[in-house]
């Protein structure tokens, strides 16, 4: 991809999901995350219903009536997208592939926290850390974010979150509000490392699907590819018993994560390249804020 081509691709994702943002997302995103410290404001007169814990003694005594401590919420936030580039999230069939859905999650919720004043930061995960950009302010940092992610090639295929969760476990000492993008095709164990992550952070999983990983058409004979392992199998379309078992596995395996992100308590949203995204993230931002 040329320069030109690259700055044009970035604008266009910059002009779409801005607009989403300011239609939909940025008042969902405003209510749903808070901060989660509390500063000093001012003071006040003490009111009938104040808790007696927030009296200032030091000012009452001084004028000799009752005042209390007035707090606010930090509305600062930090929010961190990790996002998964393994080589399975190049694959789609729906209009656009995973990693382009992946792309457009990341520049809604980016948009989202700016328009917020918060900060952004990523991490690109493949079977370890590919790349920890860290959080900033502002659209040229979002654009940077955007850009880098259409650009990064990966070192590696194959995907390990484990490892990259417990990077960005070590790493972020602040507490964040976390989105981890991925397919969650992964054949490493992750709920030890989801349920750690969970303890410190504020996190989100937005799984990436696409339909034809769950329905296998009747085409005959076909020679199936892993982008991860890169071994191929021939398998025949055409018997009943083969896709209906391709479907059976996929379904189990999706009941498998909603299973365990469920167990840990984490919110999670299933999102389809064949789908309209809006709705999903609206509601994934109500059920957030009850």
């Amino acid at each position: 991809m040329t320069t030109t081509e690259l700055l044009e691709k970035i604008r266009r994702i910059e002009i779409k999901t801005k607009g989403l943002t300011k239609q939909f997302f940025t008042g969902q995103y405003h209510s749903s995350f808070k901060g989660r410290g509390m500063t000093f404001s001012e003071v006040r007169e003490y009111q009938l219903g104040d808790e007696v814990r927030t009296i200032d003694w030091n000012v009452t005594a001084r004028f000799r009536s009752p005042y209390v401590k007035v707090f606010e919420e930090e509305r600062e936030l930090v929010v961190m997208l990790l996002v998964d580039i393994s080589e399975s999230t190049n694959f789609g069939t729906g209009g656009k592939t995973k990693k382009e859905l992946a792309l457009e999650l990341m520049a809604v919720l980016a948009f989202s926290a700016i328009e917020n004043n918060d900060k952004v930061g990523a991490m690109f995960i493949s079977d370890g850390v590919e790349k920890y950009i860290a959080p900033g302010k502002g659209k040229k940092h979002v654009l940077y974010i955007l850009r880098e992610f259409i650009e990064f090639k990966a070192n590696s295929k194959t995907t390990n979150l484990v490892k990259g969760l417990e990077f960005f476990r070590n790493c972020m000492k602040k507490r964040t509000v976390c989105f981890v993008i991925s397919d969650f095709i992964d054949e490493h164990p992750i709920e030890s490392a989801l349920a750690l992550l969970k303890r410190k952070h504020d996190m989100i999983a937005l799984r990436i699907q696409d339909e034809a990983e769950y329905i296998l058409p009747d085409l005959g004979l076909i020679q199936l590819y892993n982008a991860e392992t890169g071994t191929t199998n021939w398998v025949n379309t055409s018997d009943k018993k083969t896709r209906q078992l391709f479907e059976e596995q996929a379904v189990a395996q999706n009941e498998t994560i909603i299973a365990l992100f469920k167990r840990i308590g984490v919110q999670q949203e299933v999102l389809n390249t064949s789908e309209d995204y809006i709705p999903k993230l609206v509601h994934l931002f109500q059920r957030h804020k009850k």
